[in-house]
């Protein structure tokens, strides 16, 4: 328990001191842990191993960070000399790389979009690092630079939505075609910034994290989503969101007054149909039961845990149903061991994603032994708990999210 949100980040960094030490702060620590393994009991080996195993991933990071700089370093020999070396540069960008990658996130909606601009943004940090003002402004100075990052990445990609177009012989259901978004993908909840590492509450807002969210935010053009993230997301002022974007108060004012009824319009009209809470114990059972009726080729039971008017897409590919009916018609020709078309055994895996529970689904092709990785299905439940959209993504993000390839 802590008096404030202040005690508890000042707590936080004590206990991360690693990261104030630098890179041998960080070898120290790992040491440390190291020497304190014990084999008994087994949750405490496992609770060891498990924060051995995060120091050494970060210490990895860090090591890759200070190697690509080391680098950069040889190939800008003008940039001006600082005390910063490329270990402690590494380590001090390190401590952000979470709330910067999430950021890089909501600016695309690609998972792997972001992992590569967040390493962009810190070797841009490296080369422009003689205007880094201490360590009390980093957070501030790289969120500047990823945005200008993003904002780049945008301008040479001129992605734009699209809307889903029917394909021959296929039922796609009554409804209206969804959004199609082709670079959407889903980021894993264990690689969210924490409440300690990040106290404020509207960076780390569950909402502004909901694929629905982020889907309805890449219809706005990039400098108002820029100006919309920075203000309404992370809480800047027009001052400071003009600065970062090198535009004046007014355009910044202007930009936002555009940007919102874009967004609304692009939203369900009432907030608790795209945004909860968090699951509840009941929808984790109910996920349980998705899970355990496709490995029994259950299909009568799937379709009782679907929203009459469910909507299922599957970016990047043209594949979308809206409507139970036409959902179970395609899923049938899969789960059906007699019919030609049938695709295989299922085992699947849970998951988190976006705040949102998930299934990863693996396939055992007839005439096979083994379950590879096949779709990452993220579920969102309606009011009366039943599924009403399920977002498919494709296999290779599994490890993102701690799943195997293969079972």
């Amino acid at each position: 328990m802590y008096c404030s949100a202040a005690c508890r980040q000042k707590a936080y960094r004590e206990r991360q001191g690693s990261g104030e030490l630098g890179v041998d702060g960080l070898i120290k620590e790992i040491g440390r842990q190291v020497e304190e393994l014990v084999p008994q009991p087994p949750s405490v080996l496992y609770s060891g191993v498990t924060e051995l195993s995060s120091s050494v991933a970060r210490l990895r990071r860090v090591a890759r960070t200070a190697r690509d700089t080391a680098q950069e370093s040889v190939t800008h020999p003008t940039v001006t000399e600082v005390p910063l070396d490329e270990g402690d540069f590494a380590a001090l960008v390190e401590s952000h790389r979470r709330e910067i990658q999430v950021h890089c996130y909501r600016m695309t909606g690609s998972y792997d979009d972001a992992e590569d601009l967040v390493q962009e943004t810190f070797l841009r940090a490296w080369r422009a690092r003689d205007t880094f003002q201490g360590r009390a402004g980093a957070r501030t100075w790289l969120y500047r630079i990823a945005t200008n990052a993003c904002l780049d990445f945008q301008r040479r990609t001129a992605r734009r939505p699209k809307r889903y177009e029917p394909l021959p012989g296929m039922n796609h259901g009554g409804g209206e075609p969804p959004a199609r978004i082709t670079w959407l993908q889903p980021y894993p909840d264990d690689e969210l910034p924490s409440a300690e590492e990040q106290p404020e509450a509207a960076a780390v807002s569950r909402e502004t994290l909901e694929l629905v969210f982020l889907a309805a935010v890449q219809h706005l053009p990039p400098r108002q989503r820029a100006v919309l993230v920075l203000r309404d997301v992370l809480g800047l002022t027009a001052v400071e969101t003009g600065e970062a974007l090198d535009m004046t108060v007014a355009s910044v004012n202007s930009a936002l007054q555009r940007a919102r009824p874009t967004l609304r319009d692009r939203l369900p009209g009432r907030r608790a149909d795209w945004t909860a809470d968090g699951p509840t114990e009941h929808q984790r059972t109910l996920v349980k039961r998705y899970m355990a009726a496709a490995e029994r080729l259950d299909l009568s039971e799937v379709a009782a845990l679907l929203s009459e008017d469910v909507t299922l897409t599957m970016p990047p590919n043209p594949f979308w149903f809206t409507g139970r009916d036409a959902l179970v018609e395609f899923l049938s020709v899969s789960l059906d061991v007699n019919s030609p078309m049938f695709l295989g055994h299922w085992r699947h895996l849970p998951a988190r994603a976006n705040g949102r529970l998930a299934a990863g689904g693996y396939v055992r092709r007839p005439g096979t032994t083994v379950y590879r990785a096949q779709v990452l299905d993220v579920l969102r439940f309606g009011p009366d708990d039943r599924i009403v959209e399920i977002t498919s993504f494709e296999p290779h993000l599994f490890p993102a999210f701690g799943l195997p390839l293969r079972l």
